[in-house]
């Protein structure tokens, strides 16, 4: 077996360290965004346009994305089916990491298995601009055994290949449950804190190679009692219990962490950062996702690239800014977990 200790001391080599350090900013915090969406995206531009989607579409807003948001972060988080061509237009300052798996899952296979871009591999990534790999799992800790060996032999394989091109893996792990499917539900929001501990333990393993873990918030901000995004009376869990939650999910962490914004809009993750610098959890970082921009989408709709550049930077661009500041402030940097 390897030495978990041993382990983290010396899986940062100089590849890994140098990627790294250009995901993160000067002080080892990282404030990304990402860009890889893809069904999703295609889903909200359809609904905003009330039309087909085209590829050239796709890009274009990617290209905004960029231009706008990339400077007021340390890293782009982009997918190589749409947004390849707009690695070139980032700020120098700005990193990247690619997505290496195809976006979605089979509703028709139960355990949402995961699916390389099968033209792809993480030496052909890096060949592209590649700072970091990034894969996204649906992982349920109480589903099939066999679901998840397949899972886990997947990440193994996943992270040896980026251990063979010295790049860092970044790796998110999305919990869901067959067993209660509504992800913004109460019933959800009630065993969610069991789900993404489990996956932050399993996944720190160094078996996996991850270098840095994507993790989700372990509770619904939703369903805490006492705070204003919680609009329905509804709760799952206390203040105090919320932040144990938290602390418990940020001591099983053997590697370091950033957390996903999620679906969080901008207000819903203003409560989940009070949560998360009281908790003072050690996280490194953010990685913003859909909710932060999604609303730009009419914008680009309405008013073509020229429309979304103008929205992104009046509505979203002050909000990075100001969450970036809390992120900095209380956000640890990745090399205190690997000592370099």
């Amino acid at each position: 077996m390897i030495n978990v200790q041993q382990d983290v001391q010396t899986r940062i080599t100089s590849g890994k360290s140098k990627g790294l350090s250009a995901i993160a900013d000067e002080h080892g915090i990282i404030t990304s965004v990402a860009t890889d969406q893809r069904g999703s995206l295609k889903k909200t531009l359809a609904a905003a346009s009330g039309r087909d989607v085209s590829a050239a579409s796709l890009t274009e807003i990617k290209k905004c994305f960029v231009e706008a948001l990339g400077p007021h972060a340390s890293a782009l988080l982009i997918d190589p089916e749409y947004g390849l061509s707009t690695i070139a237009l980032r700020s120098p300052q700005t990193g990247v990491f690619l997505a290496y798996e195809r976006t979605g899952f089979d509703p028709q296979i139960k355990g949402r298995l995961p699916e390389l871009l099968s033209e792809w591999s993480v030496y052909r990534l890096v060949e592209r601009g590649a700072n970091g790999i990034k894969i996204l799992l649906y992982y349920d800790s109480d589903d099939n055994s066999t679901i998840n060996e397949v899972k886990h032999s997947f990440i193994e394989r996943v992270g040896a290949e980026c251990r063979a091109y010295d790049v860092p893996f970044f790796l998110e792990p999305v919990s869901y449950s067959d067993a209660r499917p509504n992800e913004n539900s109460l019933a959800f929001a009630q065993i969610k804190p069991d789900k993404v501990k489990q996956s932050i333990q399993e996944f720190s393993k160094p078996q996996y190679g991850v270098d840095v873990l994507m993790v989700e918030l372990p509770v619904d901000v939703r369903y805490v009692e006492a705070l204003q995004v919680n609009t329905t009376g509804e709760h799952a869990y206390n203040y105090a219990e919320a932040i144990k939650h938290l602390r418990e999910a940020a001591t099983v962490a053997q590697v370091p962490f950033i957390y996903l914004s999620a679906s969080a809009t901008a207000p819903i993750f203003a409560e989940t950062l009070g949560l998360i610098t009281e908790a003072g959890t050690g996280f490194s970082g953010v990685l913003y996702g859909l909710d932060i921009w999604r609303d730009s989408i009419v914008a680009y709709a309405q008013g073509g690239s020229a429309g979304l550049y103008d929205w992104l930077e009046q509505h979203t661009v002050p909000i990075l800014q100001e969450f970036n500041q809390t992120i900095k402030q209380y956000g640890r940097p990745w090399w205190d977990v690997y000592g370099s």
